[in-house]
């Protein structure tokens, strides 16, 4: 159970925020571009399907502590458009209430799910000693999933699975850390044909495999999507390969995304790719709280070329949705890229805050749209001990400045303030950076702003 100190107003709690717990509810719906899931919920390792019930769903793993990856239970996010998402919570469980794997007590790391003759299938796996994998089952797509029961892996016994269904039916099974394996799956769905695994299908040396397979198809083409090991010394990118037939060869084929800049303490990459609606999107997960963990799943949408190649894309404020309208409230959780010690950490229950800012630092909201024009800027601030200046830049972070607010030093412990400048004039699309400066560390924090005419 993860204990944070925070001071945030509306914090109930006076000093202890207890993640497990927070939420009690079993299913509810939030607004969310990116993150796509809400303050004080961390889903990471997002694994997207699409079901015969039009929705999109997320299986993906659940952060609760920055001293650990995961934790026992697993959430399932569902969702029509990809702005309005439903959090069904505690569909699977390996400890405690609802507890479906009763030889082992340990974490949850990134599921995936498959559907075939009516029966959905929850793939899991358990870092134990063991490094324990299953399959547990339900008859909807959200659960709750019962009745794990072990796979036998042929001794190759790694995380992060996948199960991919061809055309002809025939499912397969990948999983593994820097060589990825894969096996065809008996008809059960449940069992290996421990005949067919095959390993180093991917590797780290050709294609920078690092874990987190997934796999789709698309005009013939088999794309295995994985965290890429190729950049920055971390698997901070969503990688993929290409083959013409499910087990391969593979062709290493480029990033499609890559999270670096997302927290001064992130580490690794984990999603996967699906059409909906006619629109190819990325999932992928973004780490807060200066930590490796704490990881929040994210979306953009990604396009094709004519030879089957993937572009790569950036990280987004806005997600699968439009510019964020600089004329309402945006939330400091919705900066996407940060440079130096500043990080979106939880301040309250419900609410979350850019803090940790020291002199020099940066943070940036793509997209914004300012429409018409706008002439005030107003920001909610906690000031720190020595107070500084934030100054808001457009496009580049090198940029002229538009608007400069003063933060000086707090009068009072735990005091937020609106504050407010004048604004050169902006009109249309831009991305937004703030620029932070003071004397000391943490300056001050930020819960949010907005923009009037």
């Amino acid at each position: 159970m993860l204990s944070l100190f925070c001071h945030c107003p509306g914090n109930k709690m006076k000093k202890h925020i207890f993640l497990i717990g927070i939420f009690i509810s079993i299913a509810s719906a939030i607004w969310a571009q990116n993150p796509i899931v809400p303050p004080g919920v961390y889903v990471a390792d997002p694994s997207a399907h699409v079901w015969n019930d039009g929705k999109l769903y997320i299986y993906g793993s659940l952060d609760e502590s920055t001293d650990y990856y995961c934790s026992w239970r697993h959430h399932v996010l569902s969702s029509t458009d990809l702005l309005n998402w439903t959090i069904l919570r505690d569909r699977f469980a390996s400890k405690g209430s609802n507890d479906q794997v009763p030889e082992s007590d340990a974490l949850l790391f990134a599921p995936d799910c498959q559907f075939k003759n009516g029966v959905y299938y929850l793939y899991y796996c358990l870092p134990d000693h063991l490094y324990t994998a299953g399959v547990a089952t339900a008859p909807n797509p959200a659960g709750p999933f019962m009745n794990g029961k072990n796979i036998d892996l042929g001794g190759y016994n790694q995380i992060d699975p996948c199960v991919f269904i061809d055309d002809d039916g025939q499912a397969y099974y990948m999983w593994g850390q820097f060589t990825a394996k894969m096996a065809k799956l008996l008809p059960n769905m449940k069992e290996l044909d421990k005949s067919t695994i095959r390993d180093s299908v991917l590797t780290e040396k050709e294609h920078y495999f690092h874990e987190g397979g997934y796999m789709v198809k698309r005009n013939g083409i088999y794309y295995f999507i994985y965290a890429h090991m190729g950049r920055s010394y971390m698997p901070t990118c969503i990688g993929y390969a290409t083959a013409t037939s499910p087990m391969g060869p593979f062709k290493y084929g480029g990033v499609i995304i890559d999270n670096d800049g997302c927290d001064p303490g992130n580490w690794n990459n984990h999603g996967s790719i699906v059409e909906y609606k006619g629109q190819w999107y990325v999932f992928y997960h973004r780490a807060t709280h200066g930590s490796k963990m704490m990881r929040k799943a994210c979306v953009e949408p990604i396009t094709f070329n004519a030879d089957g190649s993937i572009n790569e894309v950036e990280m987004t404020s806005q997600g699968a949705g439009g510019p964020l309208n600089a004329r309402q409230q945006i939330d400091a959780e919705r900066a996407c890229l940060l440079h130096g010690n500043v990080r979106i950490q939880m301040c309250a229950a419900d609410n979350e805050e850019l803090g940790g800012i020291c002199n020099e630092d940066r943070a940036a909201f793509k997209y914004l749209n300012f429409g018409q024009g706008v002439k005030k800027v107003i920001l909610r601030v906690k000031p720190g001990n020595k107070g500084g200046k934030i100054d808001l830049v457009l496009d580049s972070p090198w940029s002229g400045v538009v608007a400069s607010v003063e933060v000086l030093a707090r009068s009072k412990q735990d005091e937020w303030l609106t504050l407010s400048a004048a604004i050169k004039p902006v009109t249309g699309v831009h991305a937004l950076w703030l620029n932070f400066y003071g004397a000391g560390d943490s300056l001050f924090a930020v819960d949010w702003l907005r923009f009037e005419e």
